[in-house]
């Protein structure tokens, strides 16, 4: 099979975590006689620098003809002081926007080697599997544009769905739980936003064609609040834009790394964007210290999206699994035994743990 892949390393670490996955994905691909193409282009700060504006017009026509998306990370300090209109953010939301993405996917999954490392307690979050299904192009980022009012003294900021939007997110959320374990929590604050009256009522009327799937309402601070207390409870979570922002990011530190959170963000022909949960950390990049592994791990979400290649995909989040059991891991993991190792080591661990060795080896002998 042969697919197009567009790569936008973006800033920061992007390019050297980028870098590993695209390795670890020529290694599969060898291994399961795929062709993937890969083109680079820029978005974010890097765009800035280079085209004065976060997201070029044509990254947009490269994406828009791709069977897919990998980025890195985009932002920094470098970046600040820019005007809030071409800040490098823009660049992935407009990206998001162009491409039609609408639904965002956070898979927050710990690994038993890396559980001690948590924050919570281990009996909470051992064994904890959740997927965030958050809906990316409405509500309060995308409404009215944000007026400040009485000589800068009030601000109005505007929260605006239609029912379309809620329909095809509370869909995939359904369908996200039937591929799981059947459980489908549906987050909103109903007791004081239309919005949220509004999304509640198309759950229930959704959840008439998926009767396998048991369904339950919470109000965001409720899920807030159990996310901490009892993770183990979710299967699948699906929500708003500005609550599944805030609950991604909270439930990210349940695993105790964001370095091993992929995501993606799709659509309904299965075109999507992955990239991992960590920011662009300028402070380190350069270094060889960055831990590629998110990135590694949202390139096996592509596969298994984007490209309906569930073995190729479940052979890479093996080979990450079997890594860290082996004790390699770098620098912000916190692993009782093993050893520490680089960015560049770290890729080529996991291409080590492939199941065709030969393949692997000869990957990485010239993997950089």
């Amino acid at each position: 099979m042969r697919k197009q892949i567009i790569m936008l390393p973006g800033d920061g670490v992007g390019r050297e975590i980028m870098e590993g996955a695209k390795a670890v994905l020529n290694a599969v691909a060898g291994e399961y006689h795929h062709e993937f193409i890969f083109h680079e282009h820029a978005i974010g700060g890097d765009a800035i620098d280079r085209y004065g504006i976060p997201l070029p017009e044509e990254t947009v026509k490269a994406c828009g003809s791709a069977d897919a998306v990998l980025l890195g990370a985009v932002g920094g300090p470098k970046w600040d002081d820019v005007e809030a209109a071409k800040r490098p953010e823009r660049g992935l939301l407009g990206i998001r926007k162009s491409l039609g993405l609408f639904a965002n996917l956070r898979p927050v999954t710990g690994f038993s080697s890396l559980v001690h490392s948590s924050p919570l307690k281990t009996e909470i979050v051992d064994g904890c599997d959740i997927l965030i299904v958050r809906e990316l192009t409405g509500g309060l980022y995308f409404g009215t544009p944000s007026e400040r009012r009485d000589g800068g003294n009030s601000v109005v900021d505007t929260l605006r769905y239609t029912r379309l939007e809620i329909e095809r997110i509370v869909e995939k959320g359904f369908e996200s739980a039937m591929m799981r374990n059947g459980r489908l929590t549906s987050v909103d604050k109903a007791n004081v936003l239309e919005s949220s009256r509004m999304w509640r009522e198309v759950v229930n009327e959704k959840a008439q064609h998926y009767p396998d799937v048991e369904v339950e309402h919470l109000l965001v601070d409720a899920a807030a609040m159990k996310l901490i207390t009892n993770p183990k409870q979710f299967d699948v979570i699906v929500t708003e834009n500005l609550f599944g922002d805030i609950l991604s990011d909270e439930a990210s530190v349940l695993t105790g790394s964001l370095g091993m959170l992929p995501s993606a963000s799709v659509r309904t022909d299965g075109v999507g964007l992955y990239e991992p949960v960590h920011g662009s950390a300028p402070d380190i990049a350069g270094q060889d210290i960055a831990n590629p592994l998110g990135m590694i791990l949202s390139s096996a979400m592509m596969l298994r999206h984007s490209f309906g290649m569930e073995d190729e995909a479940e052979e890479i989040e093996r080979a990450v699994n079997d890594t860290l059991e082996a004790g390699f891991h770098t620098a912000d993991l916190d692993l009782k035994k093993g050893r520490i190792v680089g960015t560049q080591e770290m890729a080529k661990k996991v291409i080590e743990n492939l199941s065709t060795k030969s393949i692997s080896n000869a990957i990485c002998s010239s993997y950089m």
